[in-house]
């Protein structure tokens, strides 16, 4: 049943200070022409604007997704909706206000090929996830990493290629930019040992985790200076929910950790080879990013009409409104979810009274224009992959007691300048925890000497892939710099719902 999306809750006011209408040419926008429903739909929608229930992208979406399939609006009790689609609901039964007619695209009828990293430890339903998706008629070029697993539309660890004037809301993810960062300080790694309860103080007091966490202190909040969050009304409307947000991390295998970097001479310009105290984290852009999401890819599902096996592949025309302001909308939420890692980071270091000797970050949900080794113009889309581009670096995450790695990118040709986001899940959180022993995580923690603050055993190391098997199989995509080894970790507590 489809989910009715009223999470936004925002004020009302405009740009200029005016109270927000949904207007009668939005309506008609929606294929709404006759008086009487016109109405229906204006007293329904500017109500629930008027009393703040839901922000106006919000209620435009819901009302195309409603005038699409009126059904799962009128079976949800209590539903902001239900009277007005059950109206629509009647009025289709006499023949009246039926539903506009879009065409299909077809999909290709014969697969290109792809390649695949590490073919033995994925699962079927990404494999066949990732062959629907080059099938679609913008789809250039795909490949599928080691770390792959089933996700929507486009799998976790799926790179796909389309053409320029593209864009797929669900193949950049729902977690826009959701990225790792990492500060390495001029500290040996024996400190996690030696001031372990400092470490975690640092942790407890600097960093915020949950879904609707929020943070009343800014190191930089200087992004929100700029023009572009005024660039859309969707934007506008969610800049104080991304204010609040600045500097949190979300649920699910979101974290941020102690370890021990071990650097080989010459890895990294600048810092001698030893053993290195570093910062690790891993998030995105939050509630902002989120929200995003939803909503751009409600407006693509509706307008871009695709057989059943692809609907969560559809795409936006970065020639068209909609387009565009997705494209700016990402973009935002990229440079936002660099700013809420800074903020982590930053506080952390000034309490240190240090600086970092080097920071190393990448994104590895998001979309990006590049040139395939052709010269063909491109968007290419890795949602749970990481850039690896000649030269380029890029860190590869394990899970809570195995290693992550820093790397530099191959620029190989076949995997689109990519490779795995971290270690990949090896089962459903249902299937972990269902079958995984917490006696069994417990001792494992212990065995690799890890201090875990929150979480839960659906985030186990044993929920994940052998991030060793992953790295072996894509050693054409990445050169191994440098060993992370986890050694005090903090998740979110385990009441919270799993956003990642």
């Amino acid at each position: 049943m489809r989910k009715e999306n009223n999470a936004h809750n925002l004020p009302l006011q405009g740009a200029g200070g005016q109270k927000e209408k949904v207007s009668n040419n939005e309506l008609k926008a929606l294929g709404i022409n006759d008086v009487k429903i016109l109405e229906s739909f204006s007293r329904v929608a500017n109500g629930l604007l008027k009393h703040g229930v839901m922000d106006k992208p919000t209620i435009l979406a819901n009302l195309e997704a409603l005038i699409d399939d009126p059904i799962p609006y009128a079976m949800k009790k209590g539903g902001k909706f239900k009277n007005l689609a059950e109206s629509v609901v009647d009025l289709r039964k006499e023949g009246k206000f039926m539903k506009q007619q879009r065409t299909v695209h077809a999909l290709k009828t014969e697969m290109a090929d792809f390649p695949v990293y590490g073919l033995e430890h994925i699962e079927v339903g990404a494999l066949a996830q990732m062959k629907t998706t080059v099938k679609l008629p913008i789809a250039v070029a795909g490949a599928l990493m080691p770390d792959a697993h089933q996700g929507y539309g486009l799998p976790i660890g799926g790179v796909l290629a389309t053409t320029a004037n593209t864009i797929i809301p669900f193949a950049v993810g729902v977690d826009i930019a959701c990225r790792m960062c990492l500060s390495i300080f001029d500290l040996p790694a024996t400190v996690v040992d030696t001031e372990t309860d400092k470490l975690k103080n640092l942790l407890s007091d600097h960093t915020h985790f949950g879904m609707g966490c929020t943070t009343k202190v800014h190191h930089d909040s200087s992004l929100f200076d700029s023009r572009t969050w005024g660039e859309t009304k969707v934007i506008r409307m969610l800049k104080d929910k991304a204010y609040a947000q600045l500097g949190t991390s979300g649920t699910g295998n979101h974290f941020v950790e102690w370890g021990e970097l071990s650097l080989a001479d010459g890895a990294l310009e600048g810092i001698p080879a030893g053993n290195y105290l570093a910062l690790l984290s891993h998030s995105g852009s939050r509630g902002f990013g989120g929200s995003i999401a939803d909503h751009y890819s409600k407006i693509a599902m509706s307008k871009t009409k695709l057989p059943a096996e692809a609907k969560h592949l559809a795409w936006l025309d970065l020639d068209k409104d909609e387009g565009q302001e997705y494209w700016i909308a990402m973009n935002l939420a990229g440079e936002y979810a660099s700013a809420n890692h800074h903020e982590i980071h930053n506080k952390i270091a000034k309490v240190l009274n240090l600086t970092p000797l080097t920071r190393i970050e990448n994104h590895h949900n998001f979309a990006w224009k590049e040139q395939l080794a052709d010269g063909t113009e491109v968007m290419v889309h890795r949602k749970g992959a990481t850039p690896a581009g000649e030269g380029v670096l890029g860190i590869i995450p394990g899970s809570m007691s195995t290693p992550g790695f820093v790397v530099r990118g191959k620029g190989d040709v076949r995997s689109i300048n990519s490779a795995s986001h971290g270690a990949g899940r090896l089962m459903s959180r249902s299937a972990a925890f269902k079958t995984i022993d917490r006696a069994v995580v417990a001792a494992n923690l212990v065995d690799k000497r890890i201090t875990l603050m929150g979480s839960d055993i659906d985030e186990a190391p044993m929920a994940y892939k052998d991030i060793h098997t992953v790295m072996a199989a894509q050693t054409d995509l990445v050169e191994v710099l440098a060993k992370f080894e986890p050694r005090i970790v903090r998740m979110a507590d385990p009441k919270e719902k799993p956003e990642d």
